[in-house]
C-alpha cells in the first residue's frame, strides 16, 4: 500500500535540542541499545552470511511481489480471513473505520504499528467517535502524554522513569504515595489498566512484521505480551500490512527470526512471536 510518509515534527525537534534532560535521556538510552546490539551480533560467527541470506529472501520477494501478494490473498481467504486492498492512506483508514463501525465499537486496542502512525489511523477513528488505545507500554506513555514517538523501536526513549511516574500519577488519578518510579511499579500500573481493556474491547488492530504467501500466516514479533493479548482475546482482529512485508514461505523465517531480534531490540530471541 503506497502510504504517505510520516509527518515531520520540527517543533518537537527544536524542543529536544534545547532540553538538557531530554538530551541525557536519549544519549543514555541509545548508547545502551547500540552496545547491547554489538554484543549479541558478535556471538554469531555467520552474522554477515545471515544478513546476506535475509537480503536475498527479501530481493526474491520483491522481484515476485504481484505473484506472492495474490498467493497470500488466496491463502488468507482459504484460512477464513478476509483481505482488503488499499491504494493509499485515506482508503486504508476508510476500510478500517467501516469494519470498526460495522461492529458498533467505540474503542479499539492496538499493538504498535508504524504503518498506522503513518496513515493517521488514530485520528481517522477519532473522527468517527472511536478511541484507539495503544497497548505497547512505550506507545501508551506517548499517547497519554499527547506526545509523538521519538524512536522507531523505543517510542518513549526520550522519557525517563521519573517523568513517566508523574505522567501515570496524573493519567490514572493516583496519589503520590501509591507509586514509585521503579520500573516494576510503573509497569504494574499500566498492566492493570491494559488488562481490563484486553478483556473488554471487542476489536484489535495490529501491524505485521511479515506475512507468508505460502500459508496465509501473519507474524507479529514483540517483547511485552501485549501483542499476544491483542491477537487472541478480541472478537475481531484487523491486521494492517504494507505490501513489502510478504515472504514466500515459512522456511524463510529460519533466517528472518535470527536477524530481526538481534538487529532491533538486541535480543537473541524475542519473547513473543505470534503466528
Amino acid at each position: 500500500m503506497p502510504f504517505t510518509d510520516p509527518k515531520p515534527y520540527p517543533e518537537a525537534a527544536r524542543v529536544a535540542r534545547s532540553d538538557p534532560q531530554l538530551r541525557r535521556n536519549l544519549g543514555k538510552a541509545t548508547t545502551a541499545i547500540r552496545e547491547k546490539r554489538l554484543r549479541v551480533v558478535a556471538e554469531l560467527p555467520d552474522w554477515q552470511a545471515l544478513r546476506d541470506a535475509g537480503a536475498a529472501i527479501k530481493t526474491d520477494a520483491m522481484n515476485r511481489l504481484p505473484e506472492l501478494l495474490e498467493q497470500l490473498e488466496v491463502s488468507v481467504t482459504s484460512a477464513g480471513g478476509q483481505v482488503h486492498w488499499a491504494r493509499d492512506a485515506r482508503e486504508a483508514n476508510q476500510i478500517v473505520s467501516s469494519i470498526v463501525l460495522g461492529h458498533h465499537a467505540n474503542e479499539v486496542i492496538k499493538i504498535k504499528s508504524i504503518t498506522t502512525d503513518e496513515i493517521g489511523l488514530n485520528d481517522a477513528l477519532r473522527a468517527h467517535g472511536v478511541t484507539a488505545i495503544e497497548t505497547d507500554l512505550a506507545e501508551l506513555i506517548v499517547q497519554l502524554a499527547h506526545d509523538h514517538p521519538s524512536h522507531i523501536l523505543v517510542p518513549a526513549i526520550h522519557k525517563n522513569r521519573a517523568e513517566i511516574r508523574e505522567l501515570f500519577l496524573k493519567s490514572f488519578n493516583l496519589d503520590a504515595s501509591e507509586l514509585s518510579d521503579e520500573p516494576r511499579a510503573l509497569a504494574e500500573v499500566a498492566r492493570r489498566y491494559l488488562r481490563e481493556k484486553f478483556l473488554t474491547v471487542p476489536i484489535a488492530i495490529s501491524g505485521a512484521n511479515f506475512a507468508i504467501a505460502q500459508t496465509g500466516t501473519v507474524g507479529v514479533v514483540e517483547s511485552e505480551g501485549n501483542g499476544r493479548m491483542c491477537l487472541t482475546l478480541p472478537k475481531v482482529l484487523v491486521s494492517i500490512m504494507g505490501i513489502e512485508k510478504v515472504l514466500p514461505s515459512l522456511r524463510d523465517l529460519e533466517v528472518i527470526l535470527q536477524l530481526l531480534p538481534r538487529s532491533s531490540t538486541a535480543e537473541r530471541m524475542n519473547p513473543y512471536t505470534s503466528l
